[in-house]
């Protein structure tokens, strides 16, 4: 019959530590979770300070957006927004002004395009018979 381990790896810091290192996972083969607590807490310490970060970042932006959306005007703002390139935080939106500015991948050109598209301004195309229509040149 095969010895009962008692110790194991840890799957983030690598190190070989006592079963009594790894808290209990009802859901893992094992019945222990795969890192160690000190990492598991390590992990939670700095999630908690990347939530607060955000939280407090939040705070001041939307009181001087008079608490709307600055895209939208409307919303409530939820989602801090901020430049890829500069880490520079530009406002807080809601959740579909964040989601399209995503979407159009933060290029004021698209934007700009995209507007002129719903604004009816770009690419007219002219109903010449039923079912024909010519793209303008």
């Amino acid at each position: 019959m095969a010895e009962e381990p008692n110790a194991r790896e840890c799957g983030k810091c690598g190190r070989e530590l006592p079963l009594t290192s790894f808290a209990r996972d009802r859901n893992r083969r094992g019945g222990l979770q795969v890192h160690c607590r000190e990492c598991v807490a390590r992990y939670n310490s700095a999630a908690h300070s990347r939530r607060r970060r955000e939280a407090l970042g939040k705070r001041v932006p939307i009181a001087s957006q008079g608490g709307v959306c600055c895209v939208c005007l409307s919303a409530v703002p939820a989602h801090v927004d901020h430049c890829h390139e500069t880490g520079r935080v530009r406002g807080v939106l809601c959740f579909s002004c964040n989601a399209a500015l995503g979407q159009f991948k933060d290029q004021p050109d698209v934007m700009r395009r995209a507007a002129a598209y719903v604004e009816g301004n770009a690419w007219k195309p002219t109903l010449v018979a039923p079912g024909v229509y010519q793209l303008p040149s």
